[in-house]
């Protein structure tokens, strides 16, 4: 089969075109033929050689991406209860990658746990393009456990995790105060912001206006700002992370690390977050779509910034 990797870490032009052995489902598994792959930042966290574990060479190349969409082609034995995909069925599924093992494939085999059927309401391209990023904000928001009314600040909430933190905090009856660009405050607030504040310098200071001096009651950090955005967050409130990092906060507050690769078989927020899609009441997010083949300036593109949206491969 046809995967884009590379055997070497280093600037976008270390993707190259690979071909590997067609894998095989086994007990509890199935394959995917895939359509669409999104690119992600850890890609680029990965292929700079920057993920603590993962090590290219040339007998080792690695592959990455996180979200694909497809069809099952293959359906292994021994399937968890509930289990209702058939052949041919259109999916999405998380991917932690692995080696060569990564969502930038032609085929993928996946726990079926880490499967669920694609919302009928969207194609390959979009039903690539959500599910890492809205599950790392589900986690967060399931971790936080903030009742309703309590405030939650988030950072970088035009970005695709700090989108889906104002959404689906807001779907929770959080009152959700978000940054953005003055070109971003439209969008920030049709994703349910109910404060937008000004990114940088202010946002600190127009949290703190906003909640009358005391402080969210927790903190996404979208924006990787980390001990910057400290002040922002109540005495012995909580502040999420997305990225390792030294800092320990002070004044009671409680940090969340997020690493969502350890919840690949949340089957349960996985079936949710692609129903809540279907239902419209979770956005998809799609800035480009490039072939495969192309996947070299999908990362130049990458590492410009200011994507609104995950790009796309297409297999």
């Amino acid at each position: 089969m046809k995967a884009i990797g590379f055997t070497r870490h280093g600037a976008p032009e270390v993707l190259e075109t690979l071909e590997l052995p067609d894998p095989t489902a086994g007990a509890g598994e199935v394959r995917i033929r895939v359509r669409a792959a999104s690119v992600n930042p850890v890609d680029a966290i990965i292929r700079l050689g920057l993920f603590d574990g993962m090590v290219a060479d040339d007998r080792h190349p690695l592959v990455t991406g996180m979200d694909v969409a497809g069809t099952i082609d293959a359906i292994g034995p021994d399937q968890p209860d509930g289990f209702d995909l058939a052949v041919g069925d259109a999916v999405i599924g998380f991917v932690v990658p692995s080696g060569s093992h990564g969502g930038y494939s032609e085929y993928i085999v996946l726990p079926s746990l880490s499967v669920t059927r694609m919302p009928s309401n969207v194609d390959f391209v979009a039903g690539a393009s959500f599910l890492s990023n809205a599950l790392t904000a589900e986690l967060t928001l399931e971790a936080l456990a903030l009742p309703s009314g309590s405030t939650l600040a988030v950072t970088g909430a035009a970005g695709a995790v700090g989108g889906y933190l104002v959404e689906l905090g807001a779907a929770r009856g959080l009152v959700v105060i978000a940054d953005a660009a003055a070109d971003d405050e439209k969008l920030v607030r049709g994703l349910g912001a109910t404060h937008v504040v000004r990114r940088g310098a202010e946002f600190v200071g127009d949290v703190l206006d906003v909640t009358d001096g005391r402080g969210a009651d927790a903190l996404g950090d979208g924006a990787i700002l980390t001990d910057a955005v400290l002040p922002a967050v109540r005495d012995g409130g909580q502040i999420a992370f997305y990225l390792p990092t030294d800092v320990r906060p002070d004044r009671g507050i409680t940090p969340f690390h997020s690493y969502v690769m350890r919840s690949a078989t949340r089957h349960d927020a996985i079936e949710r977050l692609a129903r809540m899609v279907e239902r419209g009441e979770l956005t998809t997010r799609v800035a480009e779509v490039y072939p495969a083949d192309d996947a070299v300036a999908a990362h130049q593109r990458l590492e410009q910034g200011k994507l609104r949206g995950r790009q796309i491969l297409t297999f």
